[in-house]
C-alpha cells in the first residue's frame, strides 16, 4: 500500500509542477485553479462551502482567496442574509481564464493516460472514483467524530 501512496503523491507533485509551469505568468499556481473552477461553477459560494468542496482547511481558503482577489480573479462580499458568511464571486477575468485551465487539465490527463486502451481507462476511472469516495467517507467520518467530541 505504501507504494501506491508514493505513486499517488508523485503524480500529484508532478501535476502541480506541470500546471504551475503551464499557467506561467498569470501565476495562479497549481492549486488555485481548483478554486477558480469551483467559484466559476458556483458564483456566490461561501468560503466554508468552498473549503468543503476542495477538502482544505478554511484558513487555506481565506489565504488563497486573498491572492485571487488582489489579482482580480474574484470578489468577496458579506452575505446579506447571514453576515457570518462571505460570498465569493468570479470576475470576468476568472471566466476568461477558465478555458486555459481546462486546456491545461486536458493536456495533463491526455499525457498521463498515454498507452492505456479504452477498457483500461474505464477500469482506472472506476477504481479512482471508488478510492476518492472511500477517502471522502473517511474524512467526513473523522470530521463528524471530531464534532461529537
Amino acid at each position: 500500500m505504501a507504494t501506491m501512496m508514493k505513486n499517488i503523491a508523485q503524480i500529484w507533485r508532478c501535476a502541480n509542477l506541470y500546471r504551475a509551469e503551464a499557467y506561467g505568468e498569470e501565476g495562479i499556481g497549481s492549486f488555485r485553479d481548483g478554486y477558480l473552477i469551483n467559484i466559476c461553477r458556483n458564483p456566490g459560494i461561501t468560503q466554508d462551502k468552498l473549503a468543503s468542496l476542495l477538502y482544505v482547511h478554511k484558513s487555506n481558503v481565506a489565504r488563497q482567496l486573498c491572492w485571487l482577489e488582489s489579482n482580480g480573479f474574484v470578489t468577496r462580499k458579506a452575505d446579506d442574509k447571514d453576515k457570518r458568511n462571505t460570498l465569493v464571486f468570479p470576475t470576468q477575468k476568472a471566466y476568461d481564464y477558465l478555458p486555459s485551465i481546462r486546456e491545461v487539465h486536458s493536456r495533463w490527463e491526455q499525457q498521463l493516460c498515454k498507452g492505456f486502451d479504452a477498457e483500461q481507462l474505464l477500469l482506472l476511472q472506476s477504481f479512482l472514483e471508488r478510492m476518492a469516495e472511500n477517502a471522502r467517507n473517511l474524512v467526513t467520518k473523522e470530521n463528524a467524530d471530531d464534532e461529537k467530541s
